[in-house]
């Protein structure tokens, strides 16, 4: 198996939970693109990124079964592990900065690829979800009460979520995915603390130019 580093992307405040992200430093070692789907395949983890260039933080993301233009926490990932200003994808030129433990990108929300934003009326419906069969991607959330380490201010959105990919490729449920989190903050202009899985935590702010900054800490 090619050499990877694995980092948890939107861990708790406590350090816990965070979704499993592989990092192929050495991403022109695994050049074609048939490749760097095999390896991702096999790592198994919900998206793996090759770096492409370090420098330039020239990424390249993949789940177990494709390629993605963009995709929220294996940027942040790579920004923490890179400590680059910037990163470049298929989709865009990605920004990044940092503010104390959270690393926080700047992206456009038709970027992200696409999924169903389902609402619920309390946390405990979407704690109580079964696993949905393949099919689409759903994201199920609901509103609820802001954590207490967060403070965005008062027009800030607690969210509870679960996300469903829904591509019958071993992932049932994403620990934390923040291209789904950039949609929904779309879709209500307003910032987010989320906590989704098992505790994941990311945040959300829309900005005045149209680009929607994803935020979380990052671990080993």
């Amino acid at each position: 198996m090619v050499d990877h580093e694995v980092l948890r992307v939107f861990c708790s405040a406590d350090g816990r939970f965070g979704n499993r992200l592989g990092v192929v430093l050495d991403g022109p070692a695994v050049a074609a693109r048939d490749e760097r789907q095999a390896v991702a395949g096999k790592l198994g983890f919900s998206e793996t990124v090759f770096v492409d260039d370090a420098e330039r933080g020239l990424i390249d993301i993949y789940t177990p079964t494709l390629r993605l233009p963009f995709a929220g926490y294996p940027c942040v990932g790579a920004a923490w592990l890179l400590g680059v200003p910037e990163l470049v994808t298929a989709a865009g030129t990605v920004a990044v900065r940092r503010d104390g433990e959270v690393t926080w990108i700047a992206a456009r929300a038709d970027w992200a690829p696409p999924r169903t934003l389902r609402e619920y009326g309390s946390s405990s419906e979407v704690d109580g979800l079964e696993v949905p069969p393949p099919g689409e991607w759903i994201y199920a959330w609901a509103r609820t009460d802001v954590p207490g380490d967060a403070s965005f201010g008062a027009d800030v959105v607690g969210v509870r979520a679960r996300g469903f990919p829904g591509r019958a490729d071993g992932i049932d449920e994403d620990e934390a995915t923040g291209a789904a989190a950039l949609l929904l903050t779309a879709e209500l202009g307003r910032p987010l603390v989320v906590t989704q899985g098992r505790g994941s935590q990311i945040f959300t702010r829309p900005r005045a130019d149209g680009l929607i900054e994803i935020g979380g800490r990052v671990s080993r």
